[in-house]
C-alpha cells in the first residue's frame, strides 16, 4: 500500500478548515484509517468541527470492540457527530458548526467507506467511479431529475449540503464495501477538489503520474488552485 495525503487553503479563504488523517499502520482493530473532514461555520468553528470529527472517530476506533468494520465507522461518525453538536450548543461562538467526512479502511481485498455531506471517495480502476453519493441539495435536484449532473458544478446552490455532523444530535451515515484489487487507487477529498477539477481531469492526473501517489496528489492540489482554488482543498491517496 501507498498512500499520501495534503491539505491546502486554496486561493481565496484565509484559513484551511479542512482536516486530513492518513494512516497506514494499525489504528485498534483496523489495519488502517483515512479520513477528509470538510468544516463548515464561523471563525474558527468549521476548524474545529473537522479537528474535533477526526479527533473523535479516531478514538473511538482505538477503544472499540465491535466486530464489524461499518458497525465500528457508524458508532464512530455517531459519536463524532454528538461531541461536535455539544460543543455547538454550549460555546455560543461554535453555534451552528458543523463538518462533512468521507472515512475509509481497507481489510485485505475490501474498503469499508463511510460519508457524511459532500467529501467524496472515488475509485480509480480502469476509469475512475465516484463511490460516495453527495448529501447536497443539487445531488437530490439530479437524483431527482430537476437538474442534469453536468450541471452540479456551476450551480448556484452546489454549496448546499443537507446532511453534516454536528448541524442536529443525530446523524446517518452512508456506508459502501467496494472490492479492490492491486493497482488500485482510492481518492478520498474534500469539494475543495471535486468543484474545481471534473472527474474526466482527476482521472487524467491519476493516469499522468501513475503509481506515484506524491506527485499525484500534489499535482491534484496544484490544478485546482489553478482552476480557482476558490476552497480548502484536500486528497489522500491510497494505491493497493
Amino acid at each position: 500500500m501507498q498512500t499520501f495525503s495534503l491539505t491546502d487553503v486554496g486561493q481565496i479563504r484565509e484559513m484551511n478548515q479542512d482536516y486530513v488523517f492518513c494512516e497506514e499502520n494499525s489504528i485498534g482493530c483496523f489495519p488502517n484509517l483515512f479520513i477528509v473532514a470538510d468544516g463548515m461555520g464561523g471563525h474558527k468553528a468549521g476548524d474545529l468541527a473537522s479537528r474535533l470529527c477526526v479527533e473523535e472517530v479516531v478514538a473511538y476506533i482505538k477503544a472499540s470492540n465491535k466486530i464489524t468494520p461499518i458497525s465500528i465507522l457508524n458508532e464512530a461518525v455517531n459519536q463524532a457527530n454528538e461531541k461536535i453538536y455539544q460543543e455547538s450548543q454550549t460555546h455560543q461562538e461554535y453555534q451552528g458548526m458543523g463538518t462533512t467526512m468521507v472515512g475509509a479502511v481497507v481489510l485485505e481485498k475490501t474498503a469499508y467507506v463511510i460519508n457524511v455531506g459532500d467529501s467524496r471517495l472515488y475509485l480509480m480502476r480502469d476509469s475512475l467511479k465516484q463511490v460516495t453519493r453527495d448529501h447536497s441539495l443539487v445531488e437530490e435536484m439530479v437524483r431527482t431529475g430537476k437538474l442534469q449532473k453536468d450541471e452540479m458544478r456551476t450551480h448556484p446552490q452546489k454549496n448546499i449540503i443537507t446532511r453534516a455532523l454536528g448541524t442536529g444530535s443525530k446523524v446517518q451515515g452512508d456506508c459502501f464495501e467496494i472490492e479492490v484489487e492491486k493497482g488500485d487507487v482510492l481518492l478520498l477529498c474534500s469539494d475543495g477538489l471535486s468543484n474545481m477539477l471534473e472527474d474526466d481531469q482527476i482521472e487524467e492526473l491519476i493516469r499522468e503520474y501513475g503509481p506515484d501517489m506524491n506527485k499525484t496528489g500534489k499535482a491534484l492540489v496544484r490544478e485546482a488552485n489553478a482552476a480557482g482554488g476558490k476552497d480548502n482543498i484536500s486528497v489522500v491517496l491510497i494505491r493497493i
